[in-house]
């Protein structure tokens, strides 16, 4: 009965549920689609590395050290280590293999690079054929001399190039022009890399510059297990050499796209928790105006014998249909947004099969869990209110008003949390570190959960600020616009809170980006003196490079730049792991060091000098003078003196340690790593902008170079600044338009609410025109509320965080006044927006309908 009952009630209200139930499906849709994804990329990568790897692959030993560190030396194993292998009892094959990712393509014909600049690597090696390739060439010929280069077939699709085209590898080395002989196609699927084929010996000394091979894939023949395989292998080879079996390949191999995975994965699934947070307010409102609708109908049934808790279980009867029906839509909804994420994965280069999505059992689960548990969680409230209806209710046309000790509860309670949670943001702004980081989650958390509980209480105060100038600009409209938001104060600050919530995310999250670039940009008008920037990526600039900028007509000198990996010991035994940033002893003249003691020439131009920051300093109550012992790869050991100590406050010296090239040379030799950057500076009198041209033709020929003027370095900051936060405002986009869809049905509801009461509006005067204008005043002043909220509390997060930041470099605060005038824009918008569909309704009503309605 109670079952039937609900049902009953359900449908016959269907079209005022059909909004909540949209942001039942956003939100489950968010969590399936990211699962969904997520499963199917892990399972594409996995099949593809059980297919690719060998059983054993043998290497160099790593050097942890030179992998911090920048572009470095390629590490490899002798030539004869593949006939050592070969010769062991359970080996069917051992062959060498040279792959390298520092080797970069260039179309020469369009001077542009070939594969990806950011993520994916480009891989450049020898082609062997081995029993699981993990590509084919479909098309032309395997390398056969030193001028053919066999390139994969995404790679050349989106490049335009195919058989006899030209390509060209720069390395170390210097640039070496091939002829494309063949083209190769995945077996399974492209992870994003670019591959490209030489022959073996073109491959070791184009890319090695040495007869040598960077590993030895091994495969058995059954005889023996991948372990076993491995411990000969080690036995035989001795020390200096390391070996991975094929699982050990695939779990590293796994755990590298797992991180980038990983971080798509729970930054979506963070976005569905605040789009199901944001939902939750609005199924609350839904809830609570239907049982303030069905009043009388409540009170009839408990009228006939209905208990509180049959009255209870049927609206929460409703809330799991809703639920259950929300979270079915949503699967099939996620599933769409898993296709469009592989999409937007195929246009960056990782090519997923869309056609072998992998749902597993916990994608239902986990979906169908969200949506019923949010959806119940929302009931509950108006659940209870509506089992609390008694019998006399059924006799009278609204519902009582809520208890005024709830109200002053309720009062108490958001003024505690709210105080609570503005101490913890002031002292946060007084804090840094972790410390400051954990007090400013607790203030956000606190100041968010105060706004929406004390929202009743700031409806009256701010909306008679707000709505204070509508009577005198709109007439009688505006009046009632002003009363009807006012009428119920708790069914507005709700709505207006899923709002808030979106745009203050984003005023904090734009306060922390706009300071972080005026602070970065303030820095090196402060310390920069170099007039151009050379960037060298991820593959550095080759001495070649180098001495393109400096043979630049108008350049006067230039600084080399280098990132050296190493660890330091202080007097007081402890050891640091870092990278020392070697340059030439112009540095002094490309930068302006903030000394709080010493010297620069110290540092770069007296042998032996290294410069430490105030915190390094201090922590290990170190003075210029104080002897550090440097550790360097192969045990290579070097002890400098402090020569300096920098202030701290600016990113461009904060945690770093610097040194002179020739005090590194001195320890290292001829090993040192590539050039990270060059700073150039133009000579007197020379035009700089013509000085920039000259350079940038200069280097044309390495277009995986970035060379910036100072200004061009500033904008190039912002726009990868803008990046991250233009993600964040299209994901947060979305909970906005749950908010939305929250205006939109309570202003629905409100207008079927008062279906009588606009009828007697209309039989006395008042116009369609002037109807609909009241309700989208209505709407206007819900979502302008929304947003005078959400500002405030973004703006006092961002300066917050920008507090508790400004020992990491952001130094000035800068409020984006833009960002903030088209916020409070956009929610008039938005208001007008929203009203659309419930004043179109409400202007339609027939008059007499309307009055004899119940």
């Amino acid at each position: 009965m109670l079952l039937k009952t609900s049902l009953r009630s359900f449908f016959a209200h269907k079209w005022r549920l059909v909004l909540s139930l949209l942001a039942v499906v956003l939100s489950v849709a968010f969590v399936a689609g990211t699962l969904v994804f997520y499963n199917t990329a892990t399972s594409t990568f996995d099949k593809l590395f059980a297919a690719t790897a060998s059983d054993l692959s043998v290497a160099k030993a790593k050097d942890e050290m030179a992998q911090r560190g920048g572009p470095a030396a390629i590490p490899t194993i002798p030539v004869g280590t593949p006939a050592k292998l070969a010769a062991e009892p359970g080996v069917k094959a051992a062959l060498g293999q040279v792959m390298v990712s520092t080797a970069v393509l260039v179309d020469p014909a369009t001077n542009k690079l070939v594969g990806p600049t950011t993520g994916a690597p480009t891989l450049t090696g020898n082609w062997t054929d081995t029993p699981r390739n993990s590509v084919d060439v479909t098309s032309g010929h395997v390398p056969q001399g030193a001028d053919q280069i066999v390139l994969d077939a995404d790679t050349a699709k989106k490049s335009g190039l195919g058989l006899g085209a030209r390509l060209r590898v720069v390395t170390d080395s210097g640039d070496h022009d091939f002829t494309i002989s063949g083209i190769a196609t995945f077996r399974t699927t492209n992870p994003g890399a670019a591959l490209a084929f030489l022959d073996t010996p073109t491959a070791q000394q184009v890319l090695l510059g040495t007869e040598a091979y960077t590993s030895v894939e091994v495969f058995g023949d059954g005889s023996r297990s991948d372990e076993q395989l491995k411990a000969a292998a080690l036995a035989d080879l001795g020390s200096g050499f390391q070996a991975k079996t094929a699982a050990e390949q695939q779990q590293e191999n796994a755990d590298d796209v797992g991180s980038f995975l990983d971080f798509m994965k729970y930054a979506m699934l963070g976005f569905a928790v605040l789009a199901a947070g944001v939902g939750g307010f609005l199924i609350v409102n839904t809830f609570s105006m239907l049982v303030t609708q069905r009043t009388r109908e409540i009170g009839l049934l408990r009228a006939i014998g209905g208990s509180r808790s049959q009255v209870n279980r049927s609206v929460l009867t409703e809330g799991l249909i809703l639920g259950v029906l929300g979270s079915t839509l949503g699967i099939g909804a996620g599933l769409g947004l898993a296709l469009g994420l592989i999409q937007l994965m195929k246009a960056a280069g990782m090519n997923l099969d869309a056609t072998s999505l992998d749902v597993t059992w916990t994608v239902p689960a986990v979906s169908y869990a969200v949506g019923v548990l949010v959806t119940l969680f929302a009931a509950f409230v108006p659940a209870r209110r509506a089992s609390r209806i008694t019998p006399m209710a059924a006799l009278l046309d609204h519902a009582a008003p809520p208890e005024p000790r709830a109200n002053r509860i309720r009062v108490a309670v958001g003024a505690l949390v709210t105080a609570l949670g503005a101490a913890a943001l002031v002292l946060a702004g007084t804090s840094t570190g972790s410390t400051g980081g954990m007090l400013i989650g607790l203030g956000v958390l606190a100041t968010l959960v105060g706004a929406v509980v004390l929202g009743p209480l700031l409806v009256s105060g701010l909306l008679r600020l707000l709505g204070g100038a509508l009577p005198a600009l709109f007439g009688p409209a505006g009046r009632l616009a002003q009363r009807n938001v006012m009428r119920n104060p708790r069914r507005t600050g709700s709505t207006a809170a899923a709002l808030m919530i979106g745009l203050a995310v984003v005023i904090g999250a734009s306060v922390v980006t706009s300071s972080m670039v005026t602070s970065a940009t303030a820095q090196i008008d402060k310390s920069v003196g170099a007039d151009y920037i050379v960037a060298g990526g991820r593959t550095g600039l080759t001495p070649a490079m180098a001495d393109a900028v400096g043979h630049t007509a108008g350049i006067d000198h230039i600084t080399r730049q280098k990132s050296v990996p190493a660890d330091l010991t202080t007097p007081d035994g402890t050891r640091t792991e870092t990278e020392l940033v070697a340059a030439d002893p112009s540095f002094t003249r490309d930068f302006r060091l903030p000394l709080a003691a010493g010297t620069a020439e110290g540092v770069f131009a007296e042998p032996g000098g290294l410069s430490v920051d105030q915190k390094f300093a201090d922590a290990h109550h170190l003075k210029v003078g104080d002897p550090i012992t440097v550790g360097y790869d192969k045990g290579r050991t070097q002890t400098l003196k402090v020569a300096a100590v920098l202030k701290t406050g600016n990113q461009l010296f904060d945690g770093n340690f610097f040194t002179g090239i020739p005090t590194v040379s001195a320890a290292l030799g001829g090993e040192l790593p590539a050039d990270s950057a060059v700073f150039a500076g133009a000579s007197a009198g020379a035009d700089k902008a013509e000085v920039l041209t000259a350079l940038q033709k200069s280097l044309e020929g390495y277009p995986q170079l970035t060379v910036k003027d100072q200004a061009g370095y500033k904008e190039m900051i912002k726009s990868q600044v803008d990046q991250l936060l233009y993600m964040v405002y299209g994901l947060l986009g979305l909970t906005i338009v749950v908010a939305v869809l929250g205006v939109v049905n309570t202003l629905a509801l409100s207008v079927i609410e008062r279906t009588r009461e606009i009828g007697l509006l209309r039989a006395i005067g008042l116009s369609r025109r002037q109807l609909r204008r009241v309700v989208r005043l209505e709407s206007v002043v819900i979502a302008l509320f929304g947003a005078v909220l959400g500002t405030a509390l973004g703006l006092s997060w961002g300066v917050t965080a920008r507090s508790v930041l400004a020992d990491q470099g952001l130094t000035a605060l800068t409020i984006p006044t833009g960002t903030v005038a088209v916020v409070l824009a956009g929610s008039v918008l938005i208001g007008l927006i929203a009203a659309l569909v419930p004043a179109f309704r409400a202007a339609r009503m027939n008059v007499l309908a309307a009055i004899a309605s119940d």
